[in-house]
């Protein structure tokens, strides 16, 4: 695991978005495709805006979804409008999306199509960006939440699962999600976990004391591809 605390925001949008785009770059030179897997939130916003103005070959990209709300587009709450939104009118809307909602009736009963679809992008991703909530949750990794086991088993298989987040205040009224399980983000090329403020930063540090179940975010510890970008000196 890497660190980089940041003296302000647009130090952490800087860095953060020129690693990503550094990283992409060097996909795109070595294979000729990239994958990008971005989560949702307010947190990344800045980012993905600069890294969407890159000088990069867009048309080579691959992006998806870290995790998804089952809701379709145009809907309240759904990740791939606000991808979209970051990524319209520049360079990077020339990227092929491939969203994770297909219009089963629950994430459940849409997890093989939305794995056949994601077997498009190519794998191992190549970049996984993450943010993190105050409850330590990560991708829709909620504490202690319906399918958390299967999401963080290191020996699942699987690189998506379904997420029942009812019970989990920071979830709101979406409980229903689709998300990247532990195994496929371990197996990336790149992690990138950004902490946008102090309080973030302390949630993480004290998730590697914690079990799993009640600070999801803590299993992103172990993983040598993890950069993890914080605003503030370490504590």
């Amino acid at each position: 695991m890497q660190r980089f605390d940041h003296a302000d925001t647009d130090a952490l949008v800087a860095a953060a978005s020129a690693e990503m785009e550094a990283e992409l770059r060097a996909a795109l030179d070595a294979r000729g495709k990239a994958s990008l897997m971005l989560s949702g939130g307010s947190s990344p916003k800045p980012v993905y805006e600069r890294l969407a103005q890159a000088d990069l070959p867009w048309d080579g990209v691959v992006v998806s979804l870290v995790d998804e709300r089952w809701v379709p587009a145009g809907a309240p709450g759904s990740n791939a409008d606000f991808i979209k939104a970051c990524f319209a009118g520049t360079p990077a809307e020339r990227a092929q999306f491939i969203p994770l909602y297909n219009g089963h009736d629950s994430a459940a009963a849409g997890i093989e199509a939305a794995e056949q679809a994601l077997a498009l992008a190519p794998q191992p991703f190549d970049i996984v960006v993450l943010g993190m909530g105050g409850d330590a949750h990560t991708a829709s990794w909620f504490p202690n939440s319906g399918g958390l086991d299967a999401a963080l088993d290191a020996d699942n298989p699987a690189t998506l699962c379904a997420v029942d987040a009812t019970g989990c205040p920071v979830a709101g009224d979406h409980t229903d999600r689709i998300t990247l399980t532990y195994s496929a983000v371990a197996r990336a090329r790149h992690v990138m976990l950004l902490l946008p403020g102090a309080a973030k930063r302390d949630v993480f540090d004290a998730s590697r004391d914690k079990p799993l179940n009640d600070a999801p975010v803590g299993v992103l510890s172990g993983l040598d591809t993890l950069s993890v970008h914080t605003l503030g000196p370490s504590a």
